[in-house]
């Protein structure tokens, strides 16, 4: 019997001395100068409070920059323009979806007297325009890739101002 109370005292001052040295983490944690439980309770909520303050401060300012950068009425283009055997392969990406814009780029590409051969478009949340262009057999004038690059540029720029003024 005698083993079995020693059992039971070791037991019942473990947790004691376990919650002890829980409340000296949660004081050192909180840089709490508090001696007594109740007091470094009360320092490690207020402790929580700050930090709530400071990330609920933090999602705001997250917050407020987001909308500047989705706000921002130019979003830039990223047009790539590589030169093939017969034609070229242009692509086109911005970051928000844009109506009108396929139309005002298959424009651009017959005023240059490119066949549209094939092409992928996506225009859900993004604007994605992937697109092999051919020369047409009639057309004399020479394209280089760069001129390409600026007439789509340049298409984007227009569609975006006439898109501004609706």
């Amino acid at each position: 019997m005698s083993s079995k109370a020693g059992r039971k005292k070791a037991s019942s001052s473990s947790p004691s001395s376990s919650v002890h040295e829980q409340l000296q983490q949660l004081r050192s944690l909180t840089n709490s100068a508090a001696v007594n439980k109740t007091s470094i309770i009360v320092d490690a909520s207020r402790y929580i409070e700050e930090l709530k303050d400071k990330v609920d401060k933090m999602n705001q300012e997250t917050a407020t920059s987001s909308q500047a950068s989705t706000s921002s009425q130019n979003p830039l283009p990223m047009v790539t323009v590589e030169t093939l055997e017969k034609g070229f392969l242009i692509n086109v990406f911005l970051q928000k979806n844009c109506p009108g814009l396929l139309v005002s780029i298959l424009e651009t590409f017959e005023e240059l007297g490119l066949d549209v051969l094939e092409a992928r478009v996506s225009c859900e949340e993004s604007f994605k325009l992937e697109a092999i262009g051919g020369e047409n057999e009639g057309n004399v004038e020479c394209i280089d890739a760069q001129m390409v690059k600026q007439a789509v540029m340049q298409a984007i720029r227009k569609w975006g101002e006439n898109s501004h003024q609706e």
